[in-house]
């Protein structure tokens, strides 16, 4: 049993989640948690020498210095306190305070893919560079959305590329949701525009907007997404509803770059880090979170559909600690 199971009562359906989870998080809680246990082996302390591994083990976790250097610094300060001996002391402080560092992510019960009340159509504008997982995010997003009874629409405004509108077709027919599309090189607020209008007809009640992912010419970008804001609140005036940013976890600290690239650029307000399952990267959740106090909404830990999961920082932070 892990230390936060207590907080929770899974069903059949989300204890096939969180084996996904811990399955997803392999690579990196692999390293991560051999090296914590390799660094206390033998110990009777918690002392200066355990602490440096300790913080070894979170940079090449990929939690970024200053991220580690504050969870080490609530340690010590813990440790000084209540003179915490051992090693299942230390995992249990050390889980916690990672779980603290996710103060920004959904918490306690099981995060649904619900909608709030009162916002129909719920409008989600999709950014991110080219490459991180971003239409296959939108694709998987459309998928859980409907599961839940959702009425889905997508827009294809990332009309730069053919290959991001050929792709976004392809996932709406997979999950069989309609999607709204143009011709290359048409204006992406254009096509935001005819999808918020077509929603509105269809009674949709989300409407999931892809993006151009350029970030080469920073003023370029945004430009166009404000525009895209600017004609989508012609019919929608509170919308977008929400501004996803889709980051590839596989990148590191690479990851957090487009983060704060993409931050200074337009008003983020939730973030989905994908590919997890194939990296010991997955700390990066923690810096990311840590550093830019916008919460991680989901995290892909797998490549079917269902592998798309609500973002819970405690079944995170356990499954980090969960070796068999």
């Amino acid at each position: 049993m892990g230390l936060f199971d207590k907080l929770f009562k899974r069903n059949k359906e989300q204890e096939v989640a969180k084996e996904t989870l811990d399955k997803g998080l392999e690579k990196t809680k692999e390293g991560f948690f051999t090296r914590i246990t390799k660094a206390i082996a033998g110990k009777s302390e918690v002392d200066a020498e355990v602490l440096d591994s300790v913080e070894d083990a979170l940079i090449m976790a990929d939690v970024g210095v200053s991220t580690t250097i504050e969870i080490i610094k609530r340690i010590e300060d813990r440790v000084a306190k209540d003179k915490f001996l051992g090693t299942s002391e230390l995992n249990k402080i050390l889980q916690q305070e990672m779980a603290n560092i996710l103060a920004d992510a959904p918490t306690l019960e099981y995060q649904k893919f619900d909608l709030p009340a009162g916002k129909k159509p719920y409008v989600i504008l999709v950014v991110g560079v080219n490459g991180v997982g971003k239409t296959t995010t939108i694709g998987k997003l459309a998928y859980n959305f409907k599961k839940s009874g959702k009425q889905v629409l997508l827009g294809a405004a990332d009309t730069f590329r053919a290959a991001a509108v050929n792709q976004l077709t392809i996932w709406s027919e997979r999950v069989d949701v309609p999607i709204v599309k143009k011709e290359q090189g048409s204006d992406p607020a254009s096509v935001a525009f005819d999808t918020i209008n077509s929603g509105v007809a269809k009674g949709s009640d989300v409407i999931i907007i892809d993006t151009a992912g350029r970030l080469h010419n920073k003023a370029h970008l945004m430009d166009e997404l404000n525009k895209i804001k600017r004609v989508i609140q012609k019919v929608i005036p509170d919308a977008p509803h929400e501004v996803l940013l889709v980051l590839d976890g596989s990148t590191g600290q690479n990851a957090v770059e487009q983060a704060k690239q993409f931050t200074q650029t337009t008003d983020v307000t939730s973030l989905a880090v994908t590919k997890l399952d194939g990296t010991a990267k997955g700390g990066v959740v923690l810096a990311i979170a840590h550093q830019f106090k916008i919460p991680v909404k989901y995290i892909g830990v797998g490549e079917k559909m269902q592998d798309l999961q609500v973002f819970n920082k405690y079944e995170f932070v356990d499954s980090l600690f969960s070796l068999k």
